[in-house]
């Protein structure tokens, strides 16, 4: 049903342009530096990778840092990816330099979509969250040129202790901003990440049942990331609405999607089966190392001595989390796992094994529960 084989190609590429960055978020999976690494791929190293990109079914292209214009050639690599029909997207970091005529030439080449992180619904939280003052309101003055632009405008929170209680008003400013996606990231700890600011197991759960509520009246799209296991409550919830209390029913991919019966994808570009770390997804850093994700700091090679298809395709550690048959404890034994799968970098983050049980998850598959004892 799906034309993308995982373990030929990925679904979405991430590319590191650079680890420079003027912020100093307090989560940065990066630990972002003020300056720019001497080591950076080059503009030609960029195009090579991006033609080996290209190559493995024309994934999407997600340049990220850092912050990615911190690289004066950025619009170049861009353009360059575009002209080779590669969808291409931008997360830049709120700072001075996101410019007028930055936002422009993004719109000149053809990025898709730019995308801006807000992590409160005021510049109290969302600035405290930055570790810098004056980024909620620059981020807010871009939106409104973005807007003037029609440039699809995609906004990434990083769910944490920080903003856990305020995400209603959060979901009410992603409406008045006009937003095509709000795409949630659920922490984990690695970079400047710390576990005391992650939301418990349970606040997890009921986050996941908050935001399958809210995608039923809100006109944008909601994706996660580092939440395989909302996948699991979509699915539920669902399941519940079409079947009722009834078992037996089969438990697809396609129901955790919006618009999931045609398994087709949207024009968010959102992947008609679930992605994880090293299974449809692959990050690329600032000086080309391979990681299944940023999230998952083991490295499986580099672009530099490797093409990017071998790694990806070849590589014991992409292969290995590619199976869920591997997976351990609960996981492992889940009737879910081939849907969710859960965070492999938060069980990586919070064990040491990337192929242990999410430790997020409250859900009990049903192989492990009890049974009544009737005397």
């Amino acid at each position: 049903m799906f034309s993308r084989d995982y373990h030929e190609d990925p679904f979405i590429v991430i590319w590191e342009l650079t680890r420079a960055c003027e912020l100093k978020c307090l989560h940065c999976r990066a630990e972002a530096q003020y300056r720019r690494h001497p080591q950076e791929l080059t503009y030609e190293e960029g195009k090579k990778l991006i033609d080996d990109i290209h190559s493995m079914n024309n994934p999407m292209l997600v340049f990220t840092g850092g912050d990615p214009l911190m690289r004066e050639d950025v619009f170049d690599i861009a353009k360059y990816a575009i002209d080779k029909g590669v969808r291409v997207s931008m997360t830049p970091s709120a700072t001075p330099n996101v410019t007028k005529e930055a936002m422009e030439k993004a719109k000149e080449v053809g990025l898709s979509r730019w995308a801006f992180s807000l992590d409160g619904h005021n510049a109290e939280i969302h600035d405290h969250f930055r570790g810098t003052s004056g980024s909620f309101d620059l981020t807010m003055n871009a939106i409104t040129y973005l807007h003037e632009l029609e440039m699809p405008i995609q906004i990434n929170t990083v769910i944490s202790n920080y903003n856990v209680n305020h995400l209603e008003e959060m979901a009410q400013l992603i409406e008045q901003l006009d937003c095509v996606l709000w795409s949630v990231f659920f922490l984990v700890p690695t970079g400047r990440g710390q576990e005391k600011d992650m939301i418990s197991p349970v606040q997890h759960e009921k986050v996941f049942q908050w935001l399958y509520e809210l995608s039923t009246r809100v006109p944008f799209d909601i994706k996660t990331t580092a939440a395989q296991h909302y996948r699991r409550v979509v699915i539920q919830n669902k399941m519940r609405e079409k079947f009722g209390a009834r078992n037996g029913t089969e438990i697809r991919y396609e129901d955790a999607l919006k618009n999931g019966n045609t398994g087709q994808i949207d024009g968010l570009g959102r992947a008609p089966k679930g992605v994880n770390d090293g299974n449809g997804f692959v990050f690329i850093s600032h000086t080309g190392d391979v990681y299944p994700s940023g999230l998952l700091p083991i490295k499986a090679g580099n672009v530099r001595d490797t093409p990017l298809p071998v790694i990806y395709r070849e590589s014991d550690l992409f292969k290995s989390l590619r199976n869920p048959d591997l997976y351990k404890g609960k996981c492992g034994v889940c009737e879910f796992k081939h849907v969710c799968g859960g965070s492999r970098s938060r069980a990586y983050a919070m064990t040491g094994d990337y192929l242990e049980s999410e430790p997020y998850c409250v859900y009990i598959p049903k192989s492990l529960r009890k049974k009544k004892i009737i005397n």
